[in-house]
C-alpha cells in the first residue's frame, strides 16, 4: 500500500512555511513611530528627527493635528494609526503629551515618548496641571485672536519656546505655527494610556514654557525612563540627535518585548 504520511507532511510543511517566514518576518519588524505636535507649531516641528529615525530604517508620520480641540487631535492621531500595519510607538510633544495620553490607548501603540510634554491622568485637562507650579516664563506671551485661538508672539517665540535657535529659524516658527483654540486646554481626558503602556520622557531643563519642575513630576509619575537635556522647549529643532537617541532607545525595545 502507498505510504501517504511523507506526502501529507510534506503538504503540511508547504502549507505552515509561509506561515512561520511572515511570524518571523514580523517578530523582526521595527515599530512604527507617529509623532503628535504640540501648539503653536506644525509638522515640520519634527522635520530634523525624522531622517535620523529614517536612517535607521523606521518608519515615520508626523500627525497633523488641527489643534481645534483634544478630541479632533485624538481623532487625527487615530487616523494614522489606522494606517500603521505593526506596533507604534508614539510621541508627543507638549501638548501633543496630552493627545498620546488618550489616543495611546489604541491596541496597535506599544510605547510613549514625551518630549518636554504634559501627561494628564484620567479626567484632567491640560490646563489644571499647571496648579502648583511657577509661572512659566513664555505665558506672558500668549495672546488670542479674534476667533478664539492663542497664537506665540514673535517675542515669545524668540525669547520662550526656541530660545536655542537663530532668530531666522525663530521667525520662521512664528510664520509657520499653529494656533490652538483656547477651549482645548479645558478638554479633560478620559483614560491614561502611560498607566498600561511603557514609557520614556525627555526633560527639557532649559524650557521656558512648561517648567522642568513639572516635567520631572510628570516623568516620575509615568513611571518613565527619563533622559534630561538643557534645551529649550523645542529640542526636536535645537538637540535633535539626544531626541532622536531616546525615540530609537523606545523603538528598540519595543522591538525586543515582542519577540
Amino acid at each position: 500500500m502507498f505510504n501517504t504520511k511523507p506526502l501529507i507532511l510534506a503538504i503540511a510543511l508547504a502549507i505552515a512555511s509561509p506561515f512561520f517566514a511572515v511570524s518571523a518576518q514580523a517578530a523582526d519588524a521595527k515599530p512604527s513611530v507617529v509623532i503628535v505636535h504640540g501648539a503653536f507649531a506644525d509638522g515640520s516641528d519634527w522635520a530634523k528627527v525624522v531622517p535620523l529615525l529614517q536612517d535607521k530604517g523606521i518608519k515615520v508620520t508626523v500627525v497633523q493635528n488641527p489643534l481645534t480641540s483634544l478630541a479632533d487631535d485624538v481623532a487625527a492621531t487615530q487616523r494614522v494609526l489606522n494606517n500603521q500595519d505593526g506596533d507604534v510607538v508614539l510621541v508627543g510633544h507638549s501638548w501633543g503629551g496630552t493627545v498620546i495620553s488618550q489616543a495611546g490607548s489604541d491596541d496597535k501603540v506599544r510605547s510613549l515618548v514625551y518630549v518636554a510634554a504634559f501627561a494628564p491622568n484620567a479626567g484632567q485637562s491640560t490646563g489644571e496641571l499647571y496648579g502648583g507650579y511657577p509661572t512659566a516664563p513664555g505665558s506672558s506671551q500668549i495672546a488670542a485672536d479674534k476667533n478664539g485661538f492663542l497664537y506665540l508672539t514673535p517675542q515669545g517665540m524668540a525669547a520662550d519656546f526656541a530660545q536655542d535657535l537663530s532668530a531666522e529659524q525663530t521667525a520662521i516658527m512664528t510664520a509657520t505655527q499653529g494656533p490652538i483654540r483656547a477651549a482645548a486646554f479645558d478638554d479633560r481626558t478620559s483614560v491614561a494610556a502611560w498607566k498600561q503602556k511603557p514609557s520614556w520622557y525627555l526633560v527639557a531643563s532649559d524650557d521656558r514654557m512648561i517648567v522642568p519642575e513639572m516635567q520631572r513630576d510628570f516623568a516620575k509619575k509615568i513611571a518613565a525612563q527619563t533622559t534630561e537635556i538643557a534645551a529649550s522647549h523645542v529640542p526636536q529643532q535645537s538637540r535633535p540627535g539626544d531626541v532622536a537617541k531616546v525615540i530609537i532607545q523606545a523603538v528598540e525595545k519595543t522591538q525586543a518585548a515582542a519577540k
